[in-house]
């Protein structure tokens, strides 16, 4: 499972950090989801096929999934639509998204005279009670949070993974190499020689369970996860300021600080936790620790004793079998 993200600012771009994006895929599939869509993510997506060499192409493109209706969340996507059509796309395009981002993004292609799309856009509401997106990758559900406005939070799990035939069993029962195998492999029943049944699923290895991860929109009230993360490996929130911060600007803007993102995944169980959406006022090289990306990272280490990355634009983690964390070059 890999997080690759495209824009880590909150609000408004820097000159480090675009607005959010973050990609989404498995590596035994051509197909990857996007996360919100901030101004400037195709230029993110160009950038990351030669920065990271990134195989994320809008013909791949299996759905976009939008937290919340705020700008630097939406505006990317007309774009980027109009694109995919401009590239030829013609399979419908998913789009999983709360009230008002369907209307945003209709609208705005009809001022922009984008006529004739050459494939349908399927928008789904996330923030109905009964929302629930499935494929042959995914099994995803929303999670209301905390905001200015409705805010959601996705809950990607991995469908099992099937593996193969446990050799040492088919040998014990006595099955043959050869066809039966093959039959057994394609999920059939068997009958040997001596008339014996052997059904595919009393011979299969048991499945793997599928990796899960929560990717959260703005939210100042983190704990609201709790029980979703039960079983989860990896969190992804957004961290805009450390406490201090959020002590002088109040929280009138209902961010979360890293130590509240922090305190809800130690309680939830969650081993790793990635930090996005990071305010200007922190950079990544400054003389004030204070004023440091550093700073938020400390912050959330101090209340969560699993593992805590800090998220950068074309910055990429992969999350492999063994549940093991780890950033890729």
């Amino acid at each position: 499972m890999r997080f690759t993200f495209l824009g880590t600012s909150a609000g408004s771009p820097t000159v480090d950090r675009n607005v959010t994006a973050m990609a989404l895929a498995l590596d035994e599939s051509r197909d990857w989801y996007l996360v919100d869509c901030g101004e400037g993510t195709q230029q993110r997506l160009l950038k990351s096929h030669q920065r990271i060499k990134s195989r994320y192409t809008l013909s791949g493109l299996a759905g976009i999934f939008i937290t919340h209706v705020h700008g630097d969340h939406i505006f990317g996507l007309p774009g980027l639509i109009t694109s995919a059509s401009m590239q030829g796309r013609k399979e419908p395009l998913t789009i999983c998204a709360p009230e008002g981002v369907e209307s945003f993004v209709r609208h705005s292609l009809k001022c922009a005279a984008v006529s004739n799309m050459p494939f349908d856009l399927n928008f789904i509401r996330s923030d109905e009670p009964d929302f629930h997106f499935q494929d042959q990758c995914f099994e995803v559900t929303s999670h209301e949070l905390s905001h200015r406005v409705p805010s959601f939070a996705y809950r990607f799990q991995e469908r099992p993974v099937i593996q193969s035939m446990d050799q040492g069993k088919l040998d014990v029962l006595g099955v043959p190499r050869g066809p039966l195998w093959g039959e057994l492999q394609n999920g059939n029943s068997v009958t040997l020689s001596d008339g014996r049944v052997v059904h595919s699923q009393d011979v299969r290895l048991p499945p793997l369970p599928g990796r899960i991860a929560i990717i959260g929109g703005d939210n100042d009230q983190p704990d609201l996860l709790i029980d979703a993360m039960k079983e989860v490996d990896v969190l992804v929130h957004e961290a805009t300021f450390t406490d201090p911060v959020l002590e002088k600007v109040g929280p009138q803007y209902m961010h979360s600080t890293a130590r509240m993102v922090g305190e809800a995944a130690e309680k939830g169980g969650v081993s790793h936790v990635i930090l996005t959406h990071i305010s200007g006022r922190y950079r990544k090289k400054s003389s004030d620790f204070a004023s440091s990306v550093e700073a938020l990272r400390k912050e959330a280490e101090s209340v969560f004793s699993g593992q805590v990355e800090l998220a950068e634009d074309y910055g990429c983690w992969a999350l492999d079998r063994e549940r093991t964390l780890a950033r890729m070059e």
